[in-house]
């Protein structure tokens, strides 16, 4: 199916457009800086986001006229601006990476988490969140993905175990390992599961400064793509959470989080709301914590969330989703 000539060509010019909204944006973002005090700033997840997404749109390549697989709902091609290889840090010791651009649910966040990592379920009946409807079957499964991966046993010396089983032992047992993973893009699986994994891996990492008495615990996600409107800050906040979860039960400090992402793209039909979402003010990251009293990786739930002074833009409404 040949690209539409009239689409690209409206494509490229909403695309010139959010380059100029950029331009115009950096001056006054620059001015925010030089103004705003230490009682008033912008998040640094603000930050990244902004920058992410300005750099995708000036310098990323476009797939208009390829063959790609995502479709808008009418059946059209779902082209993306695209940049390779983002990678961002952030250091959960300063501060939660929630963007305030737009509020994140952090409590729908927590619970996909559970779903995969502790339920261990690829079965949307087992998720209080609408976000897997789309690719869930008549019994509501999505496959041997996700969750299924994670629950799945191996054989170790120490025993059988699953793959987040192995990460709290290996955490508790020994921390300074460099086998500390979990990965749920399994080949042989995929022809079963109803989408291949985004996020597949994770890596966790501690490390003890000088003179510090606790071990500090970090993550890096591995990411193959990423809808960076619709997911970006969701997958930031959950991995987050997760990382508070896991440092929490073994004692630990949550430290980094150094998210990659090896295809990092904006939709068309994304492009002008990108484009007003990272025009509007920011504020101060929300302070995000556990409740301390629980220990039990597997005892976790969403109300041990607990969320303050999370001022945030509104909401954005009916993004359009590619299948």
């Amino acid at each position: 199916m040949l690209y539409n000539d009239t689409k690209a060509q409206d494509f490229t010019r909403r695309r010139q457009a959010a380059v100029s909204c950029m331009q115009d944006y950096d001056i006054r973002f620059r001015g925010f800086c030089n103004i705003w005090n230490g009682e008033k700033k912008m998040s640094y997840a603000d930050q990244l986001f902004i920058n992410m997404c300005r750099d995708i749109l000036e310098n990323g390549t476009s797939t208009e006229g390829e063959k790609v697989r995502p479709r808008w709902e009418d059946g059209s091609s779902a082209y993306t601006i695209k940049k390779f290889g983002v990678v961002n840090r952030y250091d959960l010791r300063k501060e939660f990476p929630a963007i305030t651009l737009r509020k994140t649910a952090l409590k729908s966040c927590m619970d996909e988490i559970l779903w995969i990592y502790q339920k261990k379920s690829s079965n949307i009946h087992d998720l209080n969140s609408h976000v897997w409807d789309e690719w869930a079957d008549e019994t509501g499964s999505i496959g041997k993905a996700y969750g299924y991966q994670i629950g799945v046993k191996s054989k170790y010396k120490e025993g059988m175990m699953d793959q987040m089983d192995r990460v709290l032992f290996d955490l508790k047992n020994n921390p300074f390992s460099r086998r500390i993973m979990t990965n749920t893009y399994v080949h042989a699986d995929l022809s079963e599961m109803h989408l291949y994994p985004c996020a597949y891996g994770v890596t966790y990492n501690v490390t003890q400064g000088p003179g510090e008495d606790r071990l500090t615990l970090n993550m890096v996600l591995n990411q193959r793509s990423q809808d960076v409107l619709a997911a970006n800050n969701w997958n930031v906040c959950q991995y987050a959470i997760l990382l508070m979860m896991v440092a929490q039960t073994c004692g630990m400090i949550p430290g980094e989080l150094l998210h990659v992402i090896a295809d990092a793209h904006i939709y068309d039909r994304h492009v002008d709301i990108i484009r007003e979402l990272i025009s509007r003010e920011t504020y101060p990251a929300p302070k995000v914590r556990l409740n301390p009293d629980v220990k039990d990786f597997y005892s976790f739930t969403t109300a041990d969330l607990i969320v303050e002074d999370y001022q945030a833009g509104p909401q954005v409404k009916n993004i359009p989703i590619a299948v």
